[in-house]
């Protein structure tokens, strides 16, 4: 077990964000679902790439905000769209590679690359890369690299 791990508050909806996000990653598992009083989930455990998790279903007055967001660091664009788009069903993107999932819970999808064109040792191609982000919602590693190269 981690010495700290991440606790999520819900509504009524953690076994369902627990199913969405353990089908969403590979490396990801169900744990242990502790009933409350009516039955249905109180505490639901769950791992993904190796961080343990627990979704708990508190009260409805509640809520995620931007302050906390799970950041998913990708490889490929092909990684970067399949997060994006399994995350946001029924959710809101926002800009620069953040949206927020049907539950209210705030994720980054960034690709792995935004170290090099945004830290690069080019500081205007890092600007241009910049501007580029600035106007996307999900991130496109090839627009980014074709702005920091100046194409």
């Amino acid at each position: 077990m981690q010495k700290i791990s991440t606790c999520l508050w819900f509504d009524s909806q953690a076994a369902e964000a627990a199913e969405l996000y353990t089908s969403t990653f590979e490396n990801a598992s169900m744990g242990q679902i502790v009933p409350g009083p009516d039955g249905s989930a109180m505490t639901v455990e769950f791992e993904i790439e190796g961080r343990q998790f627990m979704g708990l279903n508190g009260r409805p007055d509640v809520e995620f905000n931007e302050a906390v967001s799970l950041v998913v660091n990708c490889e490929s664009q092909d990684e970067v769209d399949k997060y994006w788009e399994a995350l946001l069903v029924g959710g809101q993107e926002s800009r620069c590679g953040w949206l927020k999932d049907r539950f209210g819970l705030s994720w980054q999808i960034v690709p792995t690359a935004m170290s090099g064109l945004l830290g690069g040792p080019d500081p205007a191609g890092a600007q241009r890369a910049m501007q580029a982000m600035l106007g996307m919602n999900k991130l496109d590693i090839n627009v980014l690299q074709r702005a920091y190269d100046g194409d």
